[in-house]
């Protein structure tokens, strides 16, 4: 039988994978390389398997090694947030945020779903709606912090993202191909009608409008039916589509930014810790826009 897997030595395991060299993975963990080659047999003996194939240049992962590599950085991403919840002082008190249905299905519940199980003596209410929305409730002091777009780079605010809009389409359906083209759109927005239709009409692409609706849901599912095409962010593609590019002759729409506005008159450990958690969230969208614009 074989005895446990430590976590340390997952943790080893883990850098040496990523760095694809025993001496760089020594290096980043403050160890020399025989004490990692050590832990590394020691794994190895653990499980019972080969983890790694020697080579001239570095080390490769085994099979064995590629199936374990999943569940060691889960095991040890787990322990850095037990350390890091552990060791993080509680907050309390009401945190008000509003944030942009984009994101509401993708970026955003974890995280803030993390928060409140990490601080449970906060009070979390979330508001979701429009960019005019948040502004208007950050004006009224109904939320503290608001994630909001800016697509003409005239909101203050700490920028978050990157996340420009682009004409999306069903990867099934031929709907690009059509003139006028058919376009699901928001209702009654000056968005649409000033970035979304204007980036046609001075591509001097015909359109009709075949769809109109107030969330982002409605553009998603009239994508996914072949209706229409339609302007979403790019992170925010829905599964069975895809981003109609310069090769399909549709231009981009904008380059939103996706910022962060504080309520000047609201303050507050928990209102901060909610500003740090909303940081931490978009990293992986603006990693992500820093690889696309490269």
């Amino acid at each position: 039988m074989y005895p446990p897997l430590e976590s340390d030595l997952l943790r080893i395991f883990v850098a040496v994978a990523q760095a694809g060299n025993v001496t760089h993975a020594a290096e980043r963990l403050g160890r020399t390389q025989s004490a990692v080659s050590m832990q590394i047999r020691k794994l190895e003996d653990s499980v019972g398997a080969t983890l790694f194939e020697r080579g001239p240049r570095g080390v490769a992962l085994s099979l064995e090694g590629k199936r374990l590599l999943p569940y060691a950085r889960r095991i040890v991403g787990l322990v850095d947030e037990t350390t890091a919840a552990m060791r993080t002082a509680p907050l309390d008190g009401p945190v008000r945020v509003g944030i942009p249905e984009e994101y509401n299905q993708t970026v955003l519940p974890n995280a803030l779903a993390a928060f409140a199980e990490i601080h449970p003596g906060t009070e979390v209410t979330v508001f979701c709606g429009y960019t005019e929305q948040q502004m208007e409730a950050l004006e009224a002091d109904e939320i503290d912090l608001a994630v909001i777009f800016d697509w003409c780079e005239g909101t203050s605010g700490e920028i978050l993202a990157i996340d420009p809009t682009v004409w999306v389409a069903s990867v099934a359906h031929k709907r690009h191909l059509e003139r006028p083209v058919p376009v699901a759109v928001y209702w009654q927005s000056n968005w649409c009608r000033d970035f979304a239709l204007r980036s046609l009409e001075q591509h001097t692409i015909p359109y009709r409008i075949a769809y109109t609706c107030d969330t982002r849901g409605g553009l998603c599912s009239a994508v996914a039916s072949g209706l229409a095409i339609a302007p979403l962010s790019r992170s925010n593609i829905p599964p069975g589509a895809r981003e109609l590019t310069g090769a399909d002759g549709f231009p981009s729409i904008d380059s939103s930014r996706v910022v962060l506005k504080r309520n000047p008159r609201r303050g507050g450990p928990a209102i901060d810790g909610m500003a740090d958690m909303l940081r931490k969230s978009f990293g992986p969208v603006a990693a992500a826009a820093n690889q696309a614009f490269g």
